[in-house]
């Protein structure tokens, strides 16, 4: 199982910690915030990023394939679209530009192309998730 905490700080400032580790996210200025930290979206991008370039790097490693770099870039937009039904939404969008850099094989290109996706982030956000909500007033 994987944990966080966050309390609420000051203005839209969010303090976040795992127990060993403490950040914070927070609005930009033109949201009403303080622009202390990366917005929740960014915080996602972050994750979702993370977890592509190390499932890269670990895959690499366990096949003796060398990385010379590895970077990429995602974007969130919302975008409008069409249900089955015919009815308009409202829909997220995750865009991402992986960069992998080194001397590969055309089936190294092809495998290592497959497992942008394959982090558990990926899989998750892709998949969908239930999120069980459970509130308490003290």
């Amino acid at each position: 199982m994987v944990w966080i905490t966050a309390d609420m700080s000051e203005n839209t400032r969010v303090e976040v910690t795992n127990g060993r580790h403490t950040w914070k996210a927070d609005e930009p200025l033109e949201k009403e915030g303080d622009d202390t930290g990366p917005t929740p979206y960014e915080l996602l991008l972050a994750s979702l990023a993370a977890c592509t370039l190390i499932t890269l790097q670990l895959y690499a490693r366990h096949k003796g394939i060398a990385l010379e770099r590895v970077s990429a870039r995602y974007e969130h937009q919302k975008q409008d679209d069409v249900d089955e039904s015919g009815r308009k939404k409202v829909v997220d969008v995750l865009t991402s530009d992986v960069k992998i850099e080194g001397d590969f094989t055309e089936a190294q290109r092809e495998r290592l192309a497959q497992f942008v996706s394959r982090c558990p982030v990926h899989k998750t956000i892709e998949n969908g998730s239930r999120v069980v909500d459970r509130v308490e007033f003290v």
